[in-house]
């Protein structure tokens, strides 16, 4: 028994194992279903996998642990808790950010530090810009009432059409919600130090839109970032795959990596077997597509079995792409935090090159993690593993000599600011880039966070996670609702394992 509902168990396979496939899966195999997923790689996780070289432990994507709560909720749809799969510690300060701003050098020194203590981050805000405490904390005020409803309503709904959002309590809340006000807009209302704009604006650099066409909604990310606070799982992000894998293999799901899928078995109007490259053909009663939404359209899918054509996907605004290094060093590095963003180039032409005349920045920012501040466990004694990171268009044309070129001028700003030299010392480099992302996971246009979060782009306006053409297919993560990042993927599997239910209810 279900539920309120009997049915016969029936066979679901989910492609791919990134975070919304784990979710989907061990969601539908609590609910009885028999679920197998095959993921491409020879390792889970898609984007948040992990390798190891030279005794450095690296994660290879997101590397930023917010919205705690979205992963406790998970693990408790299974009766556990975050703390019986990972220890996870907060972060402080959460991250420092580094500015040019010579001729305030005496009070900044160029640094900012945010600490993870409320009374302590407005007494921060304070010293930069007087009056802005309270401000802070009436913005803050404003975004938790975004998060509560944003989180707690918007995002947990499959957004087949306009008229799930036609609750009077939602529909009430859209003003207040500032759907229709930019994030720029709403912040430069409040502050006018240029440093404390860029603190606010930079959690939407990566939702695909610059903050000034970035609806003021997601202002929530910055109640995420300084009220829920930044945290970090030890052991790496992997840690987080792994105790996924481990509730979805308790629920009685198989997993099999090296099988990358080729086509999608098609009659009357269903999906009816998944064919790997090897040959491998997987019976079944329902799909759920994790890996990437227009590959499955394009290349697994006959023309006449697709949501959308070329066209349409060629005119999506896409999240950014990223030019990534993974660096094993000898020695320590002074003056780095766990996260690092340097702002010490000009924030607004950045967001122009990669989202208003799409090219490679002239002077990017850039983001340095070294989680070796605070995990022993991912380098060796005494060494430093670093994980740099610029964020670019998608669809830009990724050759070794650009990313030397930029490696260079990464490595230059980082070492003026540490006073070290780093170079000399890299016994391991790895680089990652567009053509990774294509190779690894078929990412459309090689892009890294998926479909961007703009006003034309949110809820039920994004690619639908339900086939319009077949009725047992079904698509999640960061190309359809709720949309890119870790919280929403997690999310994202969720609302997927509810429709299929539903679905199996029905027939």
């Amino acid at each position: 028994m279900l539920g309120a509902f009997y049915y016969v168990v029936k066979k679901v396979i989910v492609i791919g194992s990134g975070f919304s496939g784990l979710s989907a899966a061990a969601c539908l195999a609590k609910e009885g279903f028999d679920v197998t997923i095959l993921e491409k790689n020879k390792t889970i996780g898609g984007r948040a996998r992990q390798f190891e070289a030279e005794g450095f432990v690296f994660d290879m994507g997101p590397s930023w642990y917010w919205m705690p709560d979205v992963f406790e909720d998970f693990f408790a749809l299974f009766g556990k808790k975050v703390s019986d799969y990972y220890q996870l510690v907060r972060l402080d300060p959460s991250y420092q950010v580094i500015f040019s701003n010579p001729e305030k050098a005496d009070v900044l020194k160029d640094v900012v530090e945010l600490p993870a203590k409320m009374p302590e981050l407005e007494q921060l805000f304070e010293s930069i810009e007087p009056g802005s405490a309270g401000k802070l904390r009436q913005f803050l005020n404003e975004a938790e009432y975004k998060y509560r409803v944003g989180m707690g309503e918007f995002v947990h709904k499959p957004s087949h059409n306009l008229m799930e959002f036609a609750d009077l309590r939602i529909l009430g809340s859209l003003f207040r919600l500032q759907m229709f006000t930019s994030l720029s807009k709403h912040v430069r209302q409040l502050f006018k130090d240029e440093r404390l704009i860029q603190i606010l604006e930079f959690p939407v650099l990566f939702l695909g839109a610059t903050p000034q066409n970035t609806p003021a909604l997601y202002s929530l990310m910055n109640y995420a970032d300084m009220s829920l606070g930044t945290w970090y799982p030890m052991g790496g992000m992997f840690r987080i795959v792994e105790a996924m894998a481990d509730v979805a293999k308790e629920q009685g799901v198989t997993i099999k990596t090296g099988q990358e899928v080729a086509h999608l078995e098609t009659s009357q109007g269903k999906v009816s077997a998944v064919v790997t490259t090897d040959g491998n053909r997987y019976a079944t009663d329902a799909v759920v597509g994790s890996a990437d939404y227009h590959h499955i359209e394009t290349r697994l899918l006959d023309a006449e079995n697709r949501n959308y054509d070329q066209n349409y996907w060629d005119k999506r605004v896409m999240a950014p792409s990223s030019l990534l290094w993974y660096l094993g060093i000898n020695k320590r590095i002074p003056g780095l935090k766990h996260h690092n963003l340097f702002f010490d180039e000009d924030f607004g032409i950045h967001s122009e090159e990669i989202y208003t005349h799409p090219k490679w920045p002239s002077k990017p920012l850039f983001y340095a993690s070294a989680p070796s501040v605070t995990d022993p466990s991912v380098a060796p004694e005494g060494c430093e593993n670093l994980f740099l990171l610029i964020p670019v268009a998608p669809g830009l044309e990724d050759t070794p000599e650009v990313r030397e070129r930029y490696f260079n001028l990464v490595m230059e700003r980082l070492e003026r600011f540490t006073g070290a030299d780093i170079r000399s010392h890299i016994v391991f480099q790895r680089s990652y880039a567009h053509a990774d992302f294509v190779k690894d996971y078929h990412a459309f246009r090689g892009n890294a966070y998926g479909l961007a979060n703009t006003l034309l782009q949110t809820a039920f306006l994004k690619p639908k996670m339900k086939s319009k053409k077949l009725s047992n297919l079904w698509y999640t993560g960061q190309l359809t609702v709720p949309g890119p990042g870790v919280p929403p993927s997690l999310i994202s599997g969720q609302v997927v394992a509810g429709e299929v239910k539903k679905w199996s209810v029905r027939q």
